[in-house]
């Protein structure tokens, strides 16, 4: 009986959505994502068109909007947190619910394979963070989105 060794082979590459912030490029797994929006497009409560409180509504659906740009350091983003036609706001399935999370911009979809990721070292304070994957060369910060928004801010996040 003649038996055939085959090389291993690594895992099948796992589906992302980039998007950044900062200059930083930042990629969530592709099956917590709803839909993509336009910040603009978001239907408002208020008559003055501004969204009340971080909360907004979507196909008949109310929904917390997390402003994510204002996690970076003053002047970092471009927009330094002031809403342009083209802020993109991604609408997530957590755990939790569905959510809304305003970047600066999505890039596109990343294919990663498990091999590819670095861990982060001294990440411990940071379970949120999967690790580092260089795709196409590109630096890619991968989240655990859900373990993210589950975080209590030290600081109130300012609402979208």
């Amino acid at each position: 009986m003649h038996t055939t060794s085959r090389a291993p082979r690594s895992a099948a590459p796992r589906e992302y959505l980039s998007f950044m912030l900062g200059g930083q490029e930042y990629g969530l797994d592709c099956a917590r994502v709803q839909e993509l929006k336009l910040l603009k497009s978001l239907e408002r409560f208020a008559e003055d068109g501004e969204i009340i409180g971080g909360v907004a509504l979507s196909h008949g659906v109310i929904l917390p909007v997390v402003d994510m740009r204002t996690t970076i350091p003053h002047g970092a983003s471009a927009q330094n947190g002031m809403a342009s036609s083209d802020t993109d706001v991604i609408i997530l399935r957590l755990s939790s619910g569905l959510v809304g999370m305003v970047v600066e911009g999505v890039t596109g979809i990343v294919h990663v394979r498990p091999e590819a990721v670095q861990t982060v070292a001294g990440g411990a304070g940071a379970h949120y963070l999967i690790g580092i994957a260089r795709v196409e060369g590109r630096c890619v910060v991968l989240i655990d989105i859900d373990s993210l928004m589950s975080l209590s801010p030290r600081r109130p996040l300012r609402a979208a």
